[in-house]
Parts: C-alpha cells; structure tokens; sequence
C-alpha cells in the first residue's frame, strides 16, 4: 500500500518546492535535446517524458503538464531535483545535467 500512495508524497514534495526561490542550477543555460536524452534514460519508467512515449505511471505527472503549470519554475524544478525524496531515484546528476532536464520540460510548454 506505501508504494501506491509514494507517487502522491513525490507529488505533495513536488507542489511545494516548487514555489521555493533560491539559486538556481544554471538557469536558462541549460541543453533541451542533451536534457531529453537524460530523461528518456532516466525519467521514463515513471513519468511520460518524450511526445512519442505510451506508457508511464498514471500517478505521476507528465513533463509536459509540468511545463504547463504556471506554478512551475525553473527554480523551483532545481530545487525539486537536488533534494532527495523517495520514491524517485537519486540519479548524482550534475548541475548541467540538472540544468539540461529543466531545459527540456521548460521547452514543453505550448506557446
């Protein structure tokens, strides 16, 4: 039963980190295709990552409805990706990696 309810706490992390302000990790430096690659290896076992991707977790957001949400920010996103919270895995990115996948959910939004 935790782990049905562990994508609901990453969710719960999520929303209020992402208000935080503080430094952010490279801001607006960051490579979207370099951070798509990141994510494909890295992030879609659980969340939808890539537009041609079928399957994910339903219990977890996709990167697009992350760059849609006008809560989301950069900033925010940095904070969320260096602080450890189960369930998702510590990937020891660095901070261009980090800088990259925030690129890329960033570059998700529709204009």
């Amino acid at each position: 039963m935790a782990y049905r309810s562990a994508p609901l706490v990453t969710t719960a992390v999520l929303a209020g980190l992402i208000a935080a302000s503080g430094p952010a990790l490279g801001q607006g430096t960051g490579n979207p295709a370099a951070g798509e690659r990141i994510a494909r290896t890295w992030c879609a076992n659980c969340h939808v990552a890539s537009a041609d991707q079928t399957t994910a977790s339903p219990d977890v957001p996709t990167f697009r409805s992350l760059a849609e949400r006008e809560d989301v920010t950069e900033d925010g996103l940095s904070v969320f990706l260096v602080t450890p919270h189960p369930p998702m895995p510590d990937m020891h990115l660095t901070r261009d990696e980090i800088a990259d996948v925030i690129a890329y959910i960033m570059s998700l939004a529709e204009k």
